[in-house]
């Protein structure tokens, strides 16, 4: 603990779980350039040794660590204490719309779902045996994907949109964003399929683009975007059907 000299900080931290849970009080020292993690990592080494939570590089790399810091979502890594706490407190919880293991470490199993359901996954034709395909940079499709390519899956995005918040069942920002990157990938050969996934009743039409994942996104990616291209061309699709189905 530190001298009574120290300025100390009052910390609210949430425990327990999906099912329930209530908030702990915690007083932390207060350094120069702390961040939230600092802070969690303190409470966890210096106070209470049975505080859950997620993290792995602390440099603002792999997203692991997100969490609820006074309302928004955040990576705590890369989050200062002096530029979110409000009157020497601060108010930490496990990130928003997913369920919670313990304290403020999440399952993150519903979010790789979905985007496994949007077909996330890259689908080439060629094998590593062939030459690699030159594709130009400056292409309109290379540009789209480049817009949207750099999302590392943290879930911010995620925790801080209000449709998955009222339908469950709704892909998500960072689901619809992976399938746009895809959808502008010329070597991807499961456009045709992909587009029917996302067009379904919990895909990018559900999207009342309120830019909230653009808005909160570290990597400063823009899903709510990506999400109005694929409105496009599902619609697109759809119509093409139509007129083929009419004149067939």
């Amino acid at each position: 603990m530190s001298d009574s000299s120290t300025a100390s900080i009052t910390v609210h931290v949430w425990r327990g779980n999906s099912e329930g849970g209530s908030f702990d009080e915690f007083q932390v020292p207060q350094q120069p350039s702390q961040t939230i993690l600092d802070i969690v990592t303190w409470i966890q080494r210096n106070l209470d040794a049975g505080l859950s939570y997620r993290f792995a590089c602390r440099v603002g790399m792999c997203g692991s660590c997100a969490m609820m810091v006074n309302g928004i979502p955040r990576w705590t890594c890369r989050t200062h204490v002096n530029k979110v706490m409000r009157d020497k407190q601060l108010t930490i919880e496990p990130l928003r719309n997913l369920p919670v293991i313990k304290d403020l470490a999440c399952d993150m199993s519903e979010f790789f779902a979905k985007w496994n359901q949007a077909q996330g996954q890259f689908q080439g034709s060629t094998t590593r045996d062939e030459k690699i395909a030159p594709i130009s940079p400056c292409s309109p499709e290379r540009e789209a994907a480049n817009a949207a390519i750099e999302c590392i899956n943290c879930a911010i995005c995620y925790a801080s949109c209000d449709v998955v918040a009222w339908n469950r069942d709704y892909l998500g920002p960072a689901a619809l964003n992976r399938a746009w990157s895809l959808q502008n990938d010329v070597r991807d050969t499961a456009g045709e399929s992909r587009l029917a996934a996302v067009a379904g009743d919990a895909g990018c039409h559900r999207c009342h683009s309120q830019q909230g994942c653009a808005s909160y996104c570290p990597n400063e990616l823009n899903p709510t975007a990506s999400i109005a291209g694929l409105k496009r061309l599902t619609a697109s699709d759809f119509l093409r059907r139509r007129y083929r189905s009419r004149h067939a």
